[in-house]
């Protein structure tokens, strides 16, 4: 019965938030609601959800601040040097920005903090997707793309969990994997290269107030073609027109120009008044020195950035009254992001809370496991790899990791299929486990980009499926994975 009703919130909330018929926010608080009293939680599903509430609450601290912080470094101009660098080396080719998208999200990835990655490639990329007129969910899509595939590094957080729970070294872990990674990084390159094409031809279509061709049938064919005049548009607002009748993109003085008068009235206005020119330097050092401390994990993250949003407010708004317009400013972003974590606590607290001897969760994985046929036993590690990827994309990693893996590995070692296989084939799901709403990282993602997730599933789901089995395809074949 617990199982039956597991699977039929996670697809109920799926069903609601893809259909938009509720929001995530609300789905979360009221399908599990729903769903627990009739699995007989009773009066106890208040303490499931508060006992939840209490873990998420350093998470919830943590957004809330990062959000103040780099919302408040947007404002200042920090990202602007940043932003008119990715205009000049991308130019207006919508497939060179969703790849450099792609390129920019796993190299910040490294630090293995997804939220402070989603943070830094929104402010970084947002303005230039608004300014060319690209779709903000191709933005999430290969953001989310990128550092689910990066999530494997050995601080990232999946595979310590995998080899502290299997008690095998890290090391033996993640480098056998280093293939895999690789190749899972490729494909998210291609499908962002693939998703850029698209927007091209899609925005020559919808966009011709600003990609149409605007010199006759020469310009007309560059549209459509694509590339004939290196910009693969046909001609953007305000490009030139050469004497041949062509189109010739604008070089970077002129881009940098045109990029400041379409972000009049944006969070780039170059002429808005919280702009700090004189402190960027004091800005850059601060950020900089926060992010070491982000990757040295020697200070609790959310306290990193309380304490930096305080001394960036101080610095740069010495008067009260700015400090408290900042804040206010950034309300509805900070309203919207930490509502969701703490919503996200009553689903994960009717999944993981103890109804009568035992969870929903726990008789989720039992039932997974009883269904596995004996005659399967030799491809333990394969089915692992597989079933990770609705696991742990339904269930936190804590849960599968340390409930679900242990019970796997023990099943697989009958078969001669070691720890270190199972733990290997075990982070494979992890592309698609970032796309979770229980990952409270991809609900600050798609309220920093202003889009739904639902809207964000229906594009991301299926490719991150699709590099997880890559991943675990490789793993195989360079032996990383045994099959008994």
């Amino acid at each position: 019965m617990l199982v039956v009703l597991g699977f039929a919130m996670i697809a109920v909330f799926m069903a609601l938030i893809m259909t938009k018929k509720l929001t995530p926010v609300l789905a979360l608080i009221i399908v599990p609601t729903i769903f627990g009293l009739f699995a007989g939680a009773g009066l106890g599903i208040g303490p499931m959800v508060m006992t939840s509430l209490k873990s998420m609450a350093p998470t919830a601290a943590l957004l809330m601040f990062a959000i103040v912080y780099f919302g408040l470094m947007i404002d200042v101009g920090l990202f602007d040097p940043l932003v008119k660098f990715i205009l000049r080396k991308l130019g207006n080719d919508p497939a060179k920005v969703v790849l450099g998208t792609a390129i920019l999200a796993a190299a910040v990835s490294l630090d293995g903090d997804g939220s402070t990655t989603f943070i830094l490639t929104t402010a970084a990329m947002l303005p230039v997707y608004l300014r060319l007129g690209l779709s903000p969910v191709v933005l999430t899509c290969v953001a989310g793309l990128a550092n689910g595939t990066m999530n494997i590094l050995p601080w990232g957080g999946p595979t310590a969990r995998a080899a502290t729970a299997l008690k095998i070294d890290v090391n033996d872990v993640f480098v056998p994997m280093v293939p895999s990674l690789i190749a899972g990084l490729a494909i998210v390159m291609l499908f962002a290269w693939r998703l850029g094409l698209r927007e091209r031809k899609r925005l020559a279509v919808e966009r011709p107030e600003l990609w149409g061709p605007e010199a006759g049938s020469e310009g007309a064919a560059g549209a459509a073609g694509g590339a004939s005049n290196g910009g693969g548009l046909g001609s953007p607002k305000g490009s030139r027109t050469t004497p041949g009748g062509g189109v010739a993109l604008l070089d970077a003085p002129e881009l940098v120009d045109q990029m400041d008068s379409a972000m009049a009235d944006t969070a780039l206005d170059p002429h808005r008044r919280t702009l700090r020119p004189k402190l960027f330097w004091f800005n850059l050092a601060l950020t900089v020195g926060i992010m070491v401390l982000l990757v040295a994990d020697v200070l609790p993250l959310a306290y990193v950035f309380m304490v930096g949003a305080a001394v960036a407010l101080v610095v740069n708004f010495p008067r009260v009254k700015d400090q408290a317009a900042q804040l206010v400013a950034h309300a509805p972003s900070v309203v919207a992001v930490v509502s969701m974590v703490m919503a996200a606590s009553v689903l994960t607290g009717v999944l993981t809370g103890k109804i009568g001897e035992t969870t929903i969760v726990t008789e989720m994985s039992n039932w997974l496991v009883s269904v596995i046929p004996a005659d399967a036993g030799p491809f333990m590690a394969v089915i692992t790899g597989i079933l990770s990827i609705p696991m742990t994309f339904f269930m936190s990693n804590d849960a599968f990791y340390f409930g679900v893996l242990p019970v796997l590995s023990e099943t697989a070692a009958h078969y001669g299929i070691g720890a270190a296989d199972m733990a290997r084939a075990s982070i494979t799901g992890q592309p698609f486990h970032l796309q979770s709403p229980l990952v409270p990282a991809i609900l600050l993602l798609v309220s920093l980009a202003k889009v739904e997730l639902g809207d964000h599933h229906k594009l991301v789901l299926w490719r991150t499926a699709v590099i997880s089995l890559v991943m675990l395809a490789v793993g195989v074949l360079v032996g990383a994975i045994a099959i008994g």
